[in-house]
């Protein structure tokens, strides 16, 4: 048996869905059986681990039942809450999380979450909890690669992809807004991979006369070098993005989660006004759009801009092969971590036979979009919404073999 004595583990996911999910568990299950440890699902995750007291059994995961879900669809077999324990107001809560294990015969937890799951998993573990965290947020903010990163990024683009369609039928501007909070990775590569002409994310506050610049000086060239005098112009938005004072552009009436986030939304309405605004005011406009033959006088007299926001749509569906590879890499590897006695603690890679794997507190900090690789886009044309930075390269060559490849 295990040098730790695991003779049993619980399987948590938490906080947002997204792809890879499934093959965190299977990976995670899997690794168990080769070692002869027990599985079982804490469903919905820390609102029944603070429950299992109460709960009579837990659904046991065997070869069969792993065979009746797919580790390339998306979502969670074991379901989610958002729930942080910290705020529970029963003074004995971690008491009744190690008294439900306990009832449960439940030694240790592989979780699987972003950095709100993270901070509950410091959390247990800082009250003797055993446990390991498989990083998993398609925000992709944290210090090592989150499963669930790649796939919503690939569902971004071929989103964004997709409506280049209806907004050249129609010569609109077509503003994506995508989940993120206040990291703009997923925007960003999700832009990139769409070829999208602007991409506005928290990271760099926003001066709307270079975004207002850059569309119009795309849009009429693009309309009027097209024999049918049709043209688009696509942006992408981060919910979290901030304007040219650095304030968070949302709207307020959506509240806040459980974890004291703000519901995020607006982002994109908020880029539609102020591109619009900018245009009635532009003499220029107008004669483009008599120019080319769209110009109805009271009824079309500048371009439509249309803002589309996918909401859950990114997050949902199909899982893309590179997040289930690392999902059942990740998950085999928690447990792996759980039978040397290592708990508390992010596993970051698996690189051959080795297991990388950093304090939780520290996987959790938040990583925010690399400027300098923002640059380099900038150079290629793309609008990121400031004064364009030229790349400065620096060459390395490189001798530690890095694999992270977000």
């Amino acid at each position: 048996m295990s040098s730790a004595n695991i003779k049993r583990i619980g399987i948590i996911t938490s906080g947002g869905d997204c792809g890879g999910l499934n093959a965190v568990i299977k990976g995670a299950a899997q690794m168990a059986f080769n070692n002869g440890i027990d599985v079982r699902v804490i469903p919905n995750g820390y609102a029944s681990l603070y429950n299992l007291v109460e709960i009579e059994s837990l659904p046991v995961l065997t070869s069969d039942r792993l065979d009746s879900f797919s580790s390339d669809l998306a979502g969670s077999e074991a379901g989610h809450s958002r729930v942080k324990i910290s705020k529970i107001k029963d003074p004995n809560k971690f008491d009744r999380i190690r008294e439900g294990m306990k009832k449960h015969a439940i030694d240790a937890l592989v979780i699987s979450g972003g950095d709100d799951t993270g901070s509950v998993m410091v959390d247990l573990s800082e009250h003797g909890i055993k446990c390991v965290h498989a990083p998993k947020t398609m925000d992709l903010d944290l210090q090592t690669y989150s499963v669930g990163g790649d796939s919503t990024i690939n569902r971004i683009a071929r989103f964004a992809s997709d409506l280049r369609t209806t907004g050249r039928t129609h010569n609109r501007a077509i503003v994506l807004e995508v989940f993120g909070r206040y990291a703009g990775h997923t925007a960003f590569r999700g832009g990139v991979a769409a070829d999208a002409d602007c991409i506005l994310i928290p990271e760099i506050p926003v001066d709307f006369d270079e975004v207002y610049k850059h569309y119009k000086e795309t849009f009429m060239r693009r309309v009027r070098s097209s024999d049918v005098k049709a043209g688009t112009y696509l942006i992408i938005v981060a919910e979290g993005m901030t304007d040219a004072a650095g304030q968070s552009i949302t709207d307020d009436t959506f509240g806040a989660d459980a974890f004291g986030h703000k519901k995020l939304s607006g982002a994109a309405k908020y880029v539609r006004r102020q591109i619009e605004e900018r245009a009635k005011k532009d003499a220029q406009i107008k004669e483009f759009m008599k120019e080319t033959g769209m110009f109805v006088d009271g009824m079309y007299e500048n371009p439509e801009i249309r803002e589309v926001n996918p909401g859950h749509l990114v997050r949902c569906g199909e899982t893309s092969a590179y997040d289930v590879s690392f999902g059942r890499s990740v998950g085999a590897a928690a447990v792996s971590l759980l039978i040397k006695g290592l708990t508390g603690v992010t596993v970051a890679e698996v690189s051959g036979s080795e297991i990388h794997y950093m304090p939780a507190k520290v996987a959790i900090e938040q990583r925010f979009v690399d400027l300098d690789e923002v640059s380099l886009y900038e150079t290629l044309g793309t609008c990121f919404g400031r004064k364009p930075v030229n790349f400065k390269p620096s060459f390395v060559e490189d001798k530690a073999k890095i694999k992270r490849i977000y």
